[in-house]
């Protein structure tokens, strides 16, 4: 089925601006939320990756986040030399595998990120019912193949 037509697409009703628009509310309200933490939204991301174990190299992190290399080397510089909250090594196995721990500081910023981040998406979906809240995680899913 077709869901748009030549007749009907308007772009600020696209389901591109739609969802581009919602990420970058979502952006905007953590990064503000996140500033005492002295982090933004993406390296939270990149902490909590590397916290939770999901992802220990750059590699992983930069497809797991969606990020391009260049970016994510310039982001982990940044959380390494600028912020020390995390430290790179060569893996003994492999010498071309870069691997990520977070510092002590790293740890201590990370373990607090749930104080934060909760409540500023729960401010977002205040409006939502518990069943409207599963049902778009269940769609988001479903549009993005999961």
């Amino acid at each position: 089925m077709d869901h748009y037509t030549t007749k009907n697409f308007m772009l600020t009703q696209s389901i591109g601006f739609l969802l581009t628009r919602s990420r970058n509310l979502i952006v905007a309200e953590m990064d503000t939320g996140l500033k005492e933490l002295d982090i933004t939204s993406q390296q939270m991301g990149i902490l909590l990756s590397i916290q939770q174990g999901v992802a220990t190299t750059p590699f992983e992190l930069s497809k797991l986040l969606e990020i391009d290399t260049g970016l994510m080397t310039r982001m982990l510089d940044k959380l390494e030399d600028a912020k020390g909250m995390l430290e790179r090594s060569r893996s003994v196995d492999d010498r071309r595998v870069v691997n990520l721990k977070l510092t002590k500081k790293g740890e201590e910023v990370t373990a607090r990120i749930p104080e934060i981040a909760p409540q500023i998406l729960n401010a977002r979906l205040r409006k939502f019912s518990k069943a409207e809240f599963t049902e778009l995680c269940r769609l988001l899913r479903k549009f993005n193949g999961d």
